[in-house]
Parts: C-alpha cells; sequence; structure tokens
C-alpha cells in the first residue's frame, strides 16, 4: 500500500496527523527548509516528535531541501548529523552539494530528493538514484500517464503530491519572489508573488498566476497502481485542524480503498480551498486551473476544527498490532512475552500466584484481562496464555504485567538508532585563476542572430536547441569567425518530449555542434546520447563548490553560478571546474506549463507574447518556452557593464549576455558596450542580487 505523508509544521500537527491515520510525517527545523516561515522544530522538540511517530509505527521526514551557500555547509551538515542521531527516517534535499555531503558524512540516513529539484522525467530520477538518493518527489506538473511510466521503470521509490497548494512555477525554478524581493523561494522565504494580481493589459483585477489547490483524493487507487510508492499532503504552513481533517480523509479513502463521498470534498473544500479543486495537470487538461482564497463561513469551519482537533487531543489511535503470550504455573512467577511485527521483544515476571480459594484463573479471563490495551498506540492481533489449575493472580498484578509489556516496548520502538557520522568531504579545489574571461553571447530568437552580432566575434555563441536546429544557416557568420556554438536545452523536458529534443541534437551532432547547456540533471543522459560535451545552466542551482564538485566530477565542463549568489560569495567559492556567471538581461523568473499568453490574448499567439504589469507599474515579458510553456522576465535589465573590475575579480571563466526581448540592434549595442566598444546602457536597469543577496 502507498505510504500517506502528511504535513507537520507544529508539535501538534505531528499528533493531528498520527492520530488521523498518516503513515509518515515531514517536518522542518528552524533554517534549511522550504517552509522557514511555518513554526517549525526546536530540537527538543523534534527528539520528543521522533519518539512520538515511532512508538507509533510513523515515519519522520525532516526537510533541508533549501540551497546552502558555501558558509553554512558545515552547518547544513551538523543539522542532518543531529536529526539523523535522533532517528529521522529520512532527509529532503535540494541542494546537490548539500546532498554529496550529507550522503558522505551521515550515509546510514535516506536521502529523498525535493520537489525543488525539479525531477519531471525518467532520467531525472535515475539521475537523483546515482547520487544515492532513495525517493524522488516528481514534478507536480505531470499527469497520470507521466507518473506511471517513470514509477513502473524508476529504480528508486517515487512519491507524489496529491492535495495542496500548486506552484505556478515549476518548483526550484522559481526566482520572482527573490529578485523583486529579496525573499528567495530557493531558500524558503517565497513571498508568493504568483498570488498576487497582476494586470495582462486591461484592469488590475486579474490573478493570471493562481491555481487552485490539487486534489487527488478521487485518483488514489489509479496511482498505486501506477507504482507510486507515496503520497504527500502539502500544508506546512497551515493549521494542525486543517492537516488532521485532510489526512483523515485521504486515510480511509486509500486504506478502505473507497471514493470519497460528497460529504468528504464538501469537508475538503470547507477546510481550505481555492474556489475549488483542480486536477488539471493529473488529467492532463491545463484549462481552467486558476482560482483564489474566497472566505469560507467562519461558523462552518469553526465547527469543522473543532471536531477536528477533539477527536486527536482526546483519543489515541490503535496503529501499531501486537502479540501476547502469557503463562501461569503453579509456585513459579508469571511469565509474559509481547512483541510486534517490526522485531521488537519485551519480556516480564509477574508474582507467583497464590491458591484459589474459589474458582481459579482461567485462560479467559487472562487474555481478556491481558487485551485491554485502550488509550495506547496498541491493538492486540493475538492473545494466547496457558494456567495450571486451581490458580488465582489479582486484577492489579495482571494490569502491571501487561503495563509493563507495553511500556517496554515502547521504548524499544522509540530508542534512537546506532547510526555512523563520518567527516564531511574536503573543500573543493580551484582550478587555476581566469584573468581574461570568455564572452558569451546567448540569444532566444533567430532575428537576434544577426552578422553584425557575429562581427563582435564572441567565444561562444548560445542558442535554443530547436532554433538551431530548424536554422542553422543562421550561424553561419558566427561559426565563420571560430565562434563555439553551443545548444541550450530547455529547463523541462519530458519523457514524451525527450526524443523531439534528442532528435534534434543529434541533427546537430552532425553539423558539428558538440556541446549542450543543460539546466536539469535529467538532460545530461539525452544530450550525451548525442554525443555532446555539457555545460551546467542557471537552472541547476549551483549554490555553493561543493555543488560545483559534484557536476565536475559528472563530467560537466563549466557551470553557471546561481544569480541568487552576491558576488562577494561567488568571488570566495572555491572553483572545482569552469564557472560562468550571467552578467546581462532579463533574468527568468518563472518557467510554467500555464500559457498566460493565451489567457492574455484568449487564443494561442505564442510568436507575440504577452506582458503582464503588477501594481507598481513594473511590465513583466511573456514568451513561449519550449513545449507550450511561458517564461516569466525580469521587468528590468540585469547590467553590469560599468562593474568591470568588480567582475574581473570573481575569477569566473565566462560572462554571458542573456538577450531575451532585445531587437537585433538593441542586442549589438548592448554588447559593444561590455567589450567596451560605447556607452550604451538600457533605460531600466537592475545590479540584481549579486549586490544585495537574499534572504
Amino acid at each position: 500500500m502507498m505510504e500517506l505523508l502528511s504535513p507537520a509544521g507544529s508539535p501538534e500537527a505531528v499528533i493531528a496527523a498520527v492520530q488521523n491515520g498518516a503513515d509518515a510525517v515531514y517536518v522542518g527545523l528552524d533554517d534549511f527548509n522550504a517552509r522557514r516561515g511555518a513554526k517549525n522544530f526546536t530540537n527538543e522538540e523534534f527528539e520528543k516528535a521522533v519518539r512520538y511517530c515511532h512508538v507509533r509505527g510513523a515515519k519522520i521526514y525532516v526537510t533541508l531541501n533549501t540551497l546552502v551557500n558555501d558558509r553554512e555547509m558545515e552547518t547544513a551538515v551538523s543539522a542532518a548529523r543531529m536529526v539523523s542521531r535522533m532517528g529521522a527516517d529520512a532527509i529532503l534535499v535540494q541542494d546537490l552539494g548539500l546532498a554529496g555531503c550529507i550522503h558522505s558524512a551521515v550515509p546510514d540516513i535516506a536521502l529523498h530528493a525535493s520537489t525543488q529539484m525539479s525531477i519531471h522525467s525518467l532520467a531525472g530520477v535515475e539521475a537523483a538514484a546515482e547520487m544515492g538518493i532513495t525517493r524522488a518527489v516528481l514534478a507536480r506538473e505531470l499527469s497520470l500517464e507521466q507518473i506511471r511510466l517513470i514509477s513502473k521503470h524508476a529504480s528508486i521509490e517515487t512519491e507524489v503530491f496529491v492535495h495542496g497548494a500548486l506552484c505556478f512555477c515549476h518548483s526550484g525554478q522559481c526566482y520572482m519572489s527573490a529578485l523583486i524581493g529579496r525573499r528567495s523561494g530557493n531558500r524558503g522565504m517565497c513571498a508568493q508573488p504568483c498570488r498576487m494580481q497582476y494586470s495582462l493589459g486591461g484592469n488590475m483585477d486579474d490573478y493570471p498566476m493562481s491555481l487552485k489547490d490539487n486534489c487527488l483524493v478521487e485518483y488514489l487507487q489509479e496511482l498505486e497502481d501506477a507504482g507510486v510508492s507515496c503520497i504527500k499532503i502539502e500544508g506546512r504552513m497551515k493549521r494542525p485542524e486543517y492537516v488532521g481533517v485532510v489526512t483523515g480523509i485521504y486515510s480511509r479513502v486509500l486504506r478502505d480503498r473507497v471514493r470519497p463521498t460528497r460529504d468528504d470534498m464538501e469537508t475538503l473544500r470547507l477546510a481550505f480551498s481555492r474556489q475549488g479543486f483542480t486536477q488539471g495537470y493529473f488529467k492532463g487538461d491545463k484549462k481552467d486551473m486558476f482560482g483564489v482564497r474566497e472566505d469560507a463561513d467562519k461558523g462552518e469551519v469553526d465547527r469543522l476544527f473543532a471536531a477536528a482537533r477533539k477527536k486527536y487531543a482526546d483519543g489515541e489511535r490503535d496503529r501499531v498490532p501486537i502479540h501476547f503470550y502469557t503463562v501461569v504455573s503453579e509456585g513459579k512467577n508469571v511469565q509474559a512475552i509481547a512483541f510486534d511485527d517490526d522485531g521488537h521483544r519485551a519480556v516480564a515476571d509477574g508474582p507467583v500466584p497464590e491458591p484459589a480459594r474459589h474458582q481459579g484463573l482461567t485462560e479467559t479471563y487472562l487474555t481478556d484481562q491481558m487485551g485491554k490495551v485502550g488509550g495506547t498506540p496498541y491493538r492486540v492481533v493475538e492473545n494466547k496464555a496457558k494456567t495450571d489449575p486451581g490458580l488465582f493472580l489479582t486484577a492489579a498484578s495482571i494490569n502491571e504485567l501487561r503495563r509493563s509489556l507495553v511500556s517496554a516496548l515502547s521504548e524499544q520502538r522509540g530508542a534512537q538508532p546506532q547510526r555512523r557520522s563520518l567527516p564531511m568531504p574536503p573543500v573543493p579545489k580551484n582550478v587555476p585563476a581566469i584573468s581574461d574571461p570568455r564572452t558569451i553571447f546567448q540569444v532566444r530568437t533567430a532575428e537576434q542572430l544577426t552578422a553584425e552580432l557575429a562581427e563582435l566575434r564572441p567565444d561562444y555563441i548560445y542558442v535554443p536547441v530547436m532554433l538551431m536546429a530548424e536554422d542553422y544557416a543562421r550561424l553561419r557568420s558566427f561559426v565563420d569567425r571560430g565562434v563555439h556554438p553551443v545548444a541550450v536545452l530547455p529547463r523541462v523536458i519530458t519523457d514524451e518530449e525527450g526524443p523531439i529534443v534528442f532528435n534534434a541534437l543529434t541533427k546537430l551532432f552532425d553539423y558539428g555542434v558538440n556541446e549542450a547547456l543543460v539546466g536539469n540533471l535529467g538532460h545530461v543522459m539525452l544530450a550525451r546520447r548525442a554525443g555532446m560535451k555539457v555545460r551546467g545552466d542557471f537552472g541547476l542551482n549551483v549554490f555553493n563548490a561543493y555543488t560545483a564538485e559534484m557536476l565536475h566530477g559528472a563530467g560537466f565542463l563549466s557551470a553557471t553560478a546561481s544569480f541568487e549568489l552576491r558576488l562577494a560569495q561567488i568571488r570566495t567559492m572555491p572553483k572545482p571546474l569552469d564557472m560562468e556567471l550571467i552578467v546581462y538581461g532579463r533574468l527568468p523568473l518563472m518557467v510554467s506549463d500555464q500559457c498566460i499568453i493565451r489567457e492574455s490574448s484568449g487564443r494561442c499567439s505564442c510568436q507575440n507574447g504577452a506582458q503582464m504589469a503588477d501594481r507598481m507599474g513594473s511590465v513583466f515579458p511573456v514568451v513561449q518556452e519550449f513545449g507550450c510553456r511561458n517564461v516569466i522576465y525580469n521587468a528590468h535589465k540585469l547590467y553590469l557593464a560599468d562593474k568591470k573590475e568588480d567582475l574581473l575579480s570573481l575569477g569566473v571563466w565566462g560572462e554571458r549576455l542573456l538577450f531575451t526581448t532585445e531587437s537585433p540592434r538593441e542586442c549589438v549595442e548592448v554588447a559593444k558596450g561590455y567589450l567596451g566598444l560605447s556607452d550604451y546602457q538600457p533605460n531600466t536597469l537592475t545590479r540584481g542580487l549579486y549586490y544585495r543577496g537574499v534572504d
């Protein structure tokens, strides 16, 4: 049966989840988790939560699923050591470098790939498995067919979100909150800009990025048949009562193998919804997925939550099956054994029985008394007794015997495991310092590939793979001048789309192109099968030297430093492989399977794009991405041409100019400015996060 995993943003939520049938809970500590705004757990609270869960047969997972900088790495690994020692069953990770460090330093605890790793293909799951990951949380954008293909063939477990909030952007690829307000979603501080109002050319009354909550309670059997190992409920920011209500319904539907009732669906809606629920991604129909939070009837909600609170606070669910064997012999101490199905075993001695004055002790009476485990997490599934005739035991002595066995079992079940704690991997070593960075131009459209731009002779030209394959002739002016072409892969390539990209890559390899820029680990094998060497794009979120070292070990030629880092952090970061930096352009805020362009115009008009304005008047261009996806770009262009000294001090291998919505003429003028051939600069510019950093 699939594991039911519930959120727990507080100790009370742990109780609510477990008492309503959760097989596991996931919690966060004060730092290094993607919900730093939740109450989270102190060390003492976490230790108690581990014992509480394990006694009751539930697992507990810890979220260390944020990006970690070099100065924080040792502290993050120390947190992993602590939760491993206390008995956590797994750690969820996003940061590739942190995953590697934990796998080396704390090898006996399981690692799960967070949804922040953007795993959306079978190759992505297998790449995670090669890193020592034992379970991959799949992207929320996948359909049942895609989930089935991955889960049936994956070498590790898969986990699927079934209930709760949907991000507009692919998880781990959202930079909007960081670039607009310095609150990084990749650092657990998302300000949820997708829930705000924007104008798509009309009045400021639209919520073009606010999706309804996901709800797959009607499709649990289909997910189990697809080979999914675990289903997850979202909501560490939600109240414990919400956790109890949602967990209880999903638990019953899953275990009784029934469909939810109308009352169940209404209860879920009342607990929390955004104008109802959606199954759009799951069904492969992405229309009508939008909704905003509406206030429910407060009295109804209060009554629902009060009943939920009473249910989990006043009772103890009998979760753990146990077995009793009791022997009463004349002249000997009573002997009793209890054991569970997990290998724990307790033995206890009672008093020597007295001769009976009236009717002697019977085996029926003895088993009845021993079976009274109400108010504990246990249920007796086997209860045998043997007694010599004519003997007597007080009810109190039998009760004490039972309590002793139950207490001993609980002590064993809640005991901390013995696990290894090994040294951290050494700090990665630097490649030779770079004094003259390579110049890289990246374009988005065919029109930007002009002979005039080629005349500026960058070292590299990065071009979208499909554009390059469809119109390679436009690259001739660059290649003839010795410019090295690199095919840029989309950040999202599903298993169905993989053959399309692979065919384009093999076509380019025949043309002489032998390098690809990849922003997802799942795309590496795709590129290599086509004969390509790989470079790492910003989507890999290289936030520390250990991540760079991991990519170096995987054979990457270079990596792109995260643009959520400050220049000072990039300067001091050890660079075990060539590192490049995006130094100009509209930085991408989101990549989404939703189509704002269609929502804006009412029809498919990808070639025209769209514009989305916020309340401050900032205008965000929206353009088509591979697979009918959208990319939302920042309103302001990153500009650092006047910061040459700062850039040269970083020791990076390459400086990339990212051309997105610029006209061919503007591309040339910007490039000249960076090459010292003009003083051109854009009207609206930003320094990005390179000087101010993120929270």
